[in-house]
């Protein structure tokens, strides 16, 4: 599919421009939605760039104006805002099961392919020619973390005030071993409290507030009345807020009869509850969180195989917060929940669980708030707190990277030999990143390579 405006839409002086599109039908929505599920490469501005394309250059579903307003809204929100963008478009199309069958597809095939390779990583994973690609892709994975760390501080450290936070935030993980939880709380009250004082400071950047027109009339245009599914609606709030209740209660409860209360499976589903609210400003900012719970608290796996999953989930398509789905399905098979005779079909019941606490509150936001966001389309207010709390994730995603750069320098501890060949991977995948912005499925697909032929030869340089 091509991504290029000159190539999917036509100008807006021409006649087909100019004539609204036909409405769209369910099955054709489904349809675009499952492609998009398995299309979905590149992070979120990639996927987002997908949709803008497909949605508003090609097709012309929606205005420009109107994609960017709902994904300003989306932005605010914890969770993967691309993910929540098509679950906003596909409810505006049609109605709630629109939303769900937009953002199930998009998360359901990355789903699916990360169980499969999650399942050939146990088994296969100590067979050379699978210990040699993943010992090329971890130094990879260990300059994607800073690249990412660089990307989003370009972004959000905009003056002192936000380098002061970030500095404050990466001291606080490292030294003091501060809960993620309580970092995001600070640094959303230093934006709310600081705001007031200084607003300017803690404005919310992002190259999100104007649009580009003329690619011709849309579906939902700019002057399009909001259909009447989408206006703001008390019963309407409260009936979904109370489904949304009730299906994580009934999942949490289905896990407390069957795995009692401290078991694995129900202990992911509380873990992963709370991690599905703190995931402001991407994957990357709730990593560290997911890393100090998943990996020093419960011991669900270890660093190395959370490196191995962060590089599974850049590989598939879909949101790269799909990474806890290699972890609940990875803890649940070393934690044998179902026995030793069902470790697959444990370890996929975990890679589920994970995958259903943490997306369910995505749909909640989009269903119960749309119609907030549809009531008016000016600029939305209360966003210095995520202004504050993307800087404190500038340093902590350094922390991570640090910790990254740990066990892949240092696999043995610091007593240990230092893995000179991990490092000039490293230095070679951050040159590639920063410098000739290459692509993460390339760099990735090289360092494995490299790390395959580096694994084989070894003993014969020995």
């Amino acid at each position: 599919m091509s991504t290029s405006p000159v190539a999917t839409h036509a100008s807006a002086q021409d006649p087909a421009a100019q004539q609204r599109p036909a409405p769209v039908t369910f099955g054709e929505a489904f349809r675009f939605w499952l492609k998009l599920g398995f299309i979905s490469f590149g992070g979120p501005a990639g996927q987002i760039a997908i949709m803008h394309a497909e949605l508003v250059e090609r097709r012309r579903w929606i205005s420009e104006t109107r994609f960017l307003h709902a994904l300003n809204y989306c932005m605010l929100l914890p969770g993967p805002e691309a993910q929540q963008l098509a679950t906003y478009i596909g409810w505006l199309l049609h109605r709630t099961w629109g939303g769900i069958v937009a953002g199930a597809l998009f998360v359901l095939p990355s789903l699916f392919i990360l169980i499969a390779l999650s399942w050939v990583y146990l088994r296969f994973g100590d067979v050379p020619v699978v210990a040699g690609i993943f010992y090329g892709i971890k130094p990879a994975v260990t300059a994607l973390v800073l690249h990412a760390a660089h990307r989003i501080g370009t972004r959000a450290l905009k003056n002192g005030w936000m380098w002061g936070i970030a500095a404050a935030s990466f001291v606080a993980i490292f030294a003091f071993d501060t809960p993620f939880p309580a970092i995001v709380l600070a640094a959303g009250l230093v934006g709310y409290f600081g705001a007031q004082r200084w607003p300017a400071v803690f404005a919310l950047g992002g190259g999100h507030a104007k649009a580009h027109q003329g690619y011709g009339s849309a579906l939902i245009d700019d002057d399009t009345p909001t259909p009447a599914h989408a206006r703001f609606s008390r019963i309407h709030l409260a009936k979904v807020l109370a489904a949304g209740l009730a299906l994580w209660l009934a999942a949490m409860a289905l896990l407390v009869a069957t795995q009692g209360w401290q078991g694995t499976l129900t202990q992911m589903g509380w873990f992963f509850t709370k991690a599905a609210m703190l995931t402001f400003g991407g994957a990357y900012a709730v990593l560290p969180y997911v890393y100090q719970g998943a990996v020093e608290h419960y011991q669900w796996l270890s660093g190395p195989q959370m490196i191995d999953g962060l590089a599974l989930g850049e590989t598939t398509p879909g949101p790269l917060i799909m990474v806890v789905a290699f972890v609940g399905f990875v803890g649940a098979w070393l934690q044998q929940v179902w026995g030793a005779d069902a470790l697959f079909a444990g370890a996929a019941a975990g890679a589920v669980v994970v995958t259903f606490v943490t997306f369910l509150p995505s749909f909640i936001f989009i269903l119960a708030g749309g119609p907030l966001v549809e009531a008016t389309h000016g600029k939305l207010g209360f966003t210095a707190p995520l202004s504050a709390i993307t800087a404190a994730v500038v340093g902590v995603i350094l922390n991570l990277a640090l910790f990254f750069a740990y066990h892949l320098l240092w696999p043995k501890g610091f007593g240990g030999p230092f893995d000179a060949v991990s490092a000039l991977i490293a230095v070679a995948a951050g040159v590639a990143l920063f410098r000739f912005k290459i692509g993460v499925l390339t760099l990735l697909g090289g360092c494995g390579l490299v790390g395959l032929a580096v694994v084989l030869l070894r003993p014969w340089l020995a």
